[in-house]
């Protein structure tokens, strides 16, 4: 009778061990490689959204693997070289370099951009339609460009001429300097295009733009935003007043900007991340996702400085 007792209980515990082996393999682990291209307040809101979405999706299921770039293109494609050997099971590309760096990397691995204005001109897809295909997907920083340009009108009625300012190795800021430029000629503006390369020449350029120019527009730009300071240290002795592309860097050195919310903008992404994960979803058939709602910003301390009048329309940017 004991050694049946015995046999039973020895039944029970082993049972009770494989249920507890089942129910932790049943909740899935996944490794999520994050290649961010530089270290600004837009880009790391984006970060910061993409994981507190994912990990209230899939609480306790996601290791990130965390990488920046600090700006520098090259070392994107370092990153996403190890996040493609590695197989992780999903990267996040925050910025357009990083996105081209991770689309070189890997056919396979399910790609989400964020942060990335045009996905058309970044990849170089032709007849783009709005879902890239294959192995990516994600989320577009643009904002409406034609709206951003009427705002030089509506707040500095009597410029005639506005200088264009951005990185020329940055695709997307070609695309956006182009369409504004369009709009602003349009409106009978003189539109001059300023480029720097990298950070070394942007002092210079800026100041040239600052000589010339009535006002300067500065598109959704990751130079120009890792460069804000320097741009704001010889623009705002100038007296000239910029409108910029997003909120973070006008906080800096603009006057006012049409943007949207980059934190909600990297949960969006982090939800269809969920659903990739998990298999709700197909990457291929995802199209891009946008902010549908752009606010206007203006930055109160420039704004009184340059003695700029803002309509009642416009939301003032909290400080830093």
């Amino acid at each position: 009778m004991k050694k049946k007792i015995l046999s039973f209980a020895m039944t029970l515990i082993l049972g009770l061990g494989l249920a507890g082996c089942s129910s932790a393999q049943d909740s899935a682990f996944y490794t999520v490689g994050i290649c961010q291209l530089a270290p600004h307040p837009a880009l790391d809101a984006a970060t910061q959204g993409f994981q507190d979405a994912l990990n209230e999706a899939l609480p306790g299921q996601v290791v990130f693997q965390l990488e920046n770039a600090s700006n520098d293109i090259p070392t994107c494609g370092v990153i996403c070289g190890g996040f493609a050997a590695n197989q992780v099971d999903l990267i996040l590309a925050n910025a357009t370099p990083a996105l081209q760096a991770a689309v070189s990397a890997t056919d396979q691995i399910p790609i989400l951009g964020t942060a990335v204005t045009e996905y058309g001109v970044a990849l170089q897809l032709d007849a783009f339609d709005g879902t890239v295909g294959g192995n990516v997907s994600g989320t577009s920083d643009l904002a409406p460009l034609e709206e951003q340009a009427a705002m030089v009108r509506e707040l500095f009625p009597e410029a005639e001429n506005v200088g264009i300012l951005y990185c020329s190795a940055e695709a997307n800021s070609v695309y956006q300097a182009d369409v504004v430029k369009a709009a602003l000629e349009q409106a009978g503006l003189r539109v001059s295009v300023y480029t720097f390369s990298d950070s070394n020449d942007v002092a210079a350029v800026t100041a040239a733009a600052c000589a010339e120019n009535d006002v300067l527009y500065i598109p959704t730009d990751n130079t120009a935003a890792t460069c804000a300071a320097a741009i704001h240290n010889i623009a705002e002795p100038a007296g000239v007043p910029i409108i910029n592309g997003e909120a973070a860097p006008c906080r800096v050195c603009g006057v006012a900007t049409l943007s949207i919310d980059y934190y909600a903008l990297g949960r969006t992404t982090g939800e269809m991340a969920a659903k990739i994960l998990t298999g709700q979803a197909d990457i291929s058939t995802m199209p891009i996702q946008y902010d549908p709602n752009p606010k206007k910003f203006y930055n109160p301390v420039l704004a009184d400085a340059l003695h700029v009048t803002i309509p009642p329309d416009y939301i003032p940017l909290p400080a830093d």
